[in-house]
């Protein structure tokens, strides 16, 4: 299933990942692309409140660190791929490792790491500006237990 969708503030993009991460059952990877600035943290806020994180305030890209775990309902992993040089070093993070059936794992900057994703069945998506505060937030291959 194919969603578009026009965010109107940071505030919508957190809470329309809420909805999405409400539904997951565990399993799902969710690569996430855009542009600096367009989103893709508050939506993965969203998403690891709605899978259960119980922390979701202290969700922030992790940039330097590379991986954030949040415990919740599901074990959220949150990787950001802005500064790998390269799919192996993708995979050297243990990318297999944080795929289980009561894990959601959710990849900033995945458009890096494109030829590992090609492999699996991932919800994708694009985010992009739409305005001073809205956002464009386009996802294909949602499962069908997710309703927006």
């Amino acid at each position: 299933m194919n969603i578009k969708i026009t965010s109107k503030s940071p505030e919508d993009t957190i809470e329309f990942g809420r909805k999405i991460g409400s539904q997951l059952k565990g399993g799902e990877v969710i690569a996430i692309c855009g542009q600096l600035g367009s989103g893709k943290t508050h939506l993965i806020k969203g998403i690891a409140a709605g899978a259960g994180a119980k922390d979701s305030n202290s969700v922030n890209s992790p940039t330097f660190v590379l991986v954030n775990e949040y415990k919740g309902r599901l074990d959220v992993y949150h990787i950001d791929a802005y500064r790998l040089n390269s799919a192996s070093e993708f995979e050297m993070l243990g990318f297999d490792d944080f795929c289980y059936p009561q894990s959601v794992v959710l990849i900033e900057w995945a458009d890096k790491v494109k030829s590992v994703l090609q492999q699996i069945n991932c919800i994708e998506v694009e985010l992009s500006h739409a305005g001073q505060t809205e956002r464009k937030i386009h996802i294909t291959n949602m499962p069908d237990y997710i309703s927006c």
